[in-house]
C-alpha cells in the first residue's frame, strides 16, 4: 500500500536502550538478496537540520532511471525528538523522512539512503531501517567508515574493495570518481552485493555522490523552499 500508513513502532520518548532493543529486533526482516523488479524511479533521501538542530528537514528526490532525470521530490519537517547518538541516526531522521514518502504520488522502486545498510555495529543502519519499514528495496550511501576494514580501493572510477568484518562482507569500498574519496556502499533491504554496487555506479554522473542523493542533499540542506 502506498502511501505507507504506520512507521513500524513507537519514535517518541525512546531511549538507547530502547531503540537498541528496536535494532535487534527489525533487524531479523533484513534481507540481503535481489528481491525488486524492474526499476523505472530511484528515490535519494536525505536530512538536513534548522532551527539550531530543532527541526529535522528531510526530502526525497526521485529520478528517471536509467536516464536520472528529477520527476518527483518531497520536503517534510519534524520537531527533532532524538538526541544525535553514533550508531543510532535512524531513530533521530526516519519519522521526518516516512513524512516525505508519504507526499509522494507515487512509491519508488528502491531508495538510496545517505547513511549506512548492514555496515552497521548490529547491521542496521538507516537504509536497513527505511527498507524494513517501507518494505522497499535500499541502499546505504555513505560518505564515512562507521565499521569494518578494507584495503584503499585503486584510484580509478569504478574500483572497489570489499568492506569486511572478519569474513563477513559488509558492502564496499566504491571509488565514484578518479582520485576522490571513496564512498561506503552496502545493501539496506532486498538486495545483494553485486547489485548495489552496480546499481549506484548507474546513478553516478560527474559527481561524488550518486545523482539521487545529490538531487536529496541538495534539497534537505538548501535554502528553506
Amino acid at each position: 500500500m502506498w502511501p505507507p500508513q504506520r512507521i513500524g513502532h513507537e519514535w517518541d520518548d525512546l531511549k538507547v536502550q530502547d531503540a537498541r532493543r528496536i535494532q535487534e529486533s527489525l533487524k531479523q526482516r533484513v534481507r540481503i538478496k535481489d528481491a525488486f523488479g524492474k526499476l523505472r524511479r530511484i528515490a535519494g533521501v536525505d536530512v538536513g537540520f534548522e532551527a539550531n538542530n530543532t527541526i529535522t528537514r528531510a526530502a526525497v528526490a526521485v529520478l528517471s532511471f536509467p536516464g536520472l532525470e528529477l520527476v518527483e521530490h518531497a520536503i517534510a519537517r519534524r520537531e527533532t525528538r532524538f538526541p544525535y547518538i553514533p550508531g543510532y541516526l535512524s531513530f533521530r531522521e526516519i519519522p521526518a523522512l516516512i513524512d516525505a514518502l508519504r507526499r509522494l504520488a507515487q512509491a519508488p522502486d528502491m531508495l538510496l539512503c545517505d547513511g549506512q545498510g548492514i555496515a552497521h555495529p548490529r547491521r542496521f543502519g538507516i537504509a536497513c531501517h527505511l527498507g524494513v519499514l517501507t518494505d522497499l528495496p535500499a541502499i546505504g550511501v555513505a560518505k564515512s567508515r562507521l565499521c569494518g576494514d578494507y584495503t584503499e580501493p585503486g584510484e580509478e572510477k569504478g574500483e572497489a574493495s570489499p568492506l569486511m568484518d572478519g569474513d563477513e562482507q559488509l558492502g564496499w569500498v566504491l571509488r565514484t570518481r578518479r582520485r576522490v574519496k571513496p564512498l561506503f556502499v552496502s545493501p539496506g533491504h532486498r538486495i545483494g552485493h553485486e547489485s548495489c554496487r552496480r546499481i549506484v555506479m548507474q546513478c553516478l554522473t560527474r559527481y561524488r555522490l550518486p545523482e539521487t542523493t545529490r538531487q536529496a542533499h541538495r534539497l534537505a540542506s538548501g535554502p528553506p523552499d
